[in-house]
């Protein structure tokens, strides 16, 4: 953040707090808007998409133009043929052919867009977040680095944007394993970092049947020895099972099928969201098939490899024996019990919502909340809040049990990026078309406005 921007006396319209895809989505889209003043803080030092998984050949799950602009604004200069052109990169990605980018290259198509965007500042760490009635304005305190300093910053707005993203998700069960230095047991998110000491032990067990699974397993097989390959795979779920990519049945990540989520009963919607499971938990053919291939290969000469894979299989808790791990497991169809001893657990657990309570908590009496004492969030994004607050709080990956399994999609960031601009500004800065989907979820309703949306529905999560 610039000096003159630390000591502006005109609040900001806009401060953002995290820079990760989706609020660097909305900084490009922003970028340019007349007479709209924003800055985004990051606390990191320089942007990072899931560092511990950009495992070698890995790609996104969603096509190109599921990048920061492209599908609301594929003229944009900050879209993704938009940078290849810019570096020089352009005719060799045509001849490349390719549909699904790597995930490197997206790392760094997003790096790339947040050095050139003004309002994006690293190193910024947010810590907390209050509202002024007398002035009508947001209060948000920060630190940041100057040299070997590290100074205390305040700025002001008039709404923000959260987007801080999400963070490992680890059963509490296995909580114990993770926090013990004397074993091996890590989260996906940190593989690579630790990939040459699990490359060392014996016997590796990979958790969870996700594309991180998957793609943890493969390349743990593809490095070990033949007959030697000392591996295990377990999930809770039935099978090891690709993810949803029909044509149609990815009409589920439209902004058609997220406003039908959201006018659905509560209940509902959470019951909704887990049977959705393959929509967003699933693996890709291509990576089972790479998976099956390997495998197969090791039994050309004879014998099968030494890996097991084992769905419909529970952890019900683990623990730390003479520097090895004991897992406890249940079959869920069969309901046998056992343990497993391995030298090295890698959790493809998933991610969970990174929780804003404590930057929040300043706002926490004037958040309306669910019956489950979740944020209620808007069709436009805006967390509800009663009481003085005049000012808006969108939330970015924050509403899956709002707004449904899109939430997470980068399919779905610029248009997100989108209705927080127009709502932000009260004009449409960025069209959107009324229909996004060959697909009517629900009823045709004769009380739904033009644009899909519920006409009571306004102002009152792939990778």
């Amino acid at each position: 953040m610039t000096t003159d921007m630390h000591s502006a006396a005109e609040p900001l319209d806009l401060l953002g707090v995290g820079i990760g895809p989706f609020n660097l989505s909305l900084a490009a889209m922003a970028d340019g808007v007349p007479g709209l003043r924003s800055a985004f803080l990051e606390r990191t030092q320089e942007f990072r998409w899931h560092p511990g998984l950009m495992i070698d050949g890995t790609t996104l799950q969603v096509p190109f133009l599921a990048d920061l602009v492209s599908l609301v604004d594929p003229t944009s200069p900050w879209s993704f043929l938009g940078y290849l052109k810019a570096i020089g990169r352009l005719f060799p990605f045509y001849f490349s052919e390719q549909l699904h980018i790597h995930r490197a290259e997206y790392d760094a198509y997003c790096r790339w867009v947040s050095e050139r965007l003004t309002q994006c500042h690293f190193g910024h760490q947010v810590d907390a977040i209050t509202w002024d009635e007398r002035h009508q304005v947001f209060t948000v305190d920060y630190t940041y680095e100057n040299g070997d300093e590290v100074l205390a910053g305040r700025g002001h707005a008039r709404n923000l944007v959260l987007g801080i993203g999400t963070e490992s998700a680890i059963p509490p069960v296995l909580r114990p394993l993770t926090d013990d230095p004397a074993v091996t047991a890590i989260h996906s998110a940190d593989y690579l970092s630790r990939r040459a000491e699990l490359l060392t032990q014996r016997h590796v067990t990979v958790i969870g049947s996700g594309q991180s699974g998957a793609e943890v397993f493969l390349d743990l097989l593809r490095a070990r020895p033949e007959g030697a390959e000392g591996l295990q795979w377990i999930s809770r779920s039935p099978s090891f099972a690709p993810m949803e990519y029909s044509k149609l049945g990815l009409e589920q990540f439209t902004p058609d099928y997220t406003r039908f989520f959201r006018r659905l009963p509560e209940e509902t919607r959470d019951r909704l969201v887990p049977a959705q499971w393959q929509l967003y938990k699933g693996i890709s053919g291509d990576t089972i098939g790479d998976i099956h291939d390997e495998l197969y290969r090791r039994t050309l000469t004879g014998g099968w490899p030494d890996a097991v894979l084992r769905p419909a299989t529970a952890v019900r808790g683990g623990r730390a024996s003479g520097g090895r791990i004991e897992l406890e497991l249940e079959h869920i169809q069969e309901g046998g019990r056992e343990t497993l001893t391995t030298d090295a657990v890698v959790l493809a657990t998933g991610y969970t919502e990174r929780p804003s309570d404590g930057l929040l908590h300043g706002l926490a009496p004037f958040l309306v909340r669910d019956s489950a004492g979740r944020p209620v969030v808007d069709a436009d994004y805006r967390l509800t809040l009663d009481g003085p607050v005049t000012g808006s709080v969108f939330v970015q990956n924050a509403e899956r049990h709002t707004h449904g399994v899109g939430a997470p999609d980068l399919g779905l960031a610029a248009w997100r990026s989108a209705v927080i601009l127009n709502a932000l500004t009260g004009r449409e800065v960025h069209p959107l078309p009324s229909r996004t989907a060959f697909t009517t979820f629900g009823i045709p309703r004769a009380d739904r406005s033009a644009d899909g949306a519920d006409d009571t529905a306004g102002s009152a999560a792939r990778r």
